[in-house]
């Protein structure tokens, strides 16, 4: 029977987690430029959730989100590309409506 090796190296950014941490490492190590893409848009919005979950007074700029994907993977990652921006404003826009929109119904 094998037994669960423990991960005891320490979080280097609490608030988002080690899984968003193995999930920065893994879209470091992917070729394909299309897939790394779709990655970094995909790991940029659960950071932004976890963001707004562990610091509900402020939100977690486009920039911070850029800044924290370039330090968590050894500047490996670059979030210049241009749907970067774009898909992360249109999904903070839906956000904010659903927001609202569950605000109306209480």
């Amino acid at each position: 029977m094998e037994t669960l090796q423990r991960n005891s190296t320490p979080i280097r950014m609490r608030n988002y987690g080690r899984i968003i941490e193995q999930m920065v490492q893994v879209a470091a190590n992917e070729k394909d430029e299309t897939t790394r893409e779709k990655m970094v848009i995909y790991i940029a919005r659960s950071m932004r959730q976890k963001n707004q979950v562990w610091n509900k007074d402020q939100d977690a700029s486009i920039q911070r989100i850029k800044d924290d994907i370039f330090t968590l993977s050894d500047g490996q990652l670059s979030c210049d590309f241009p749907d970067f921006d774009q898909e992360l404003q249109h999904s903070q826009q839906r956000q904010q409506q659903n927001n609202g929109q569950k605000k109306k119904k209480k």
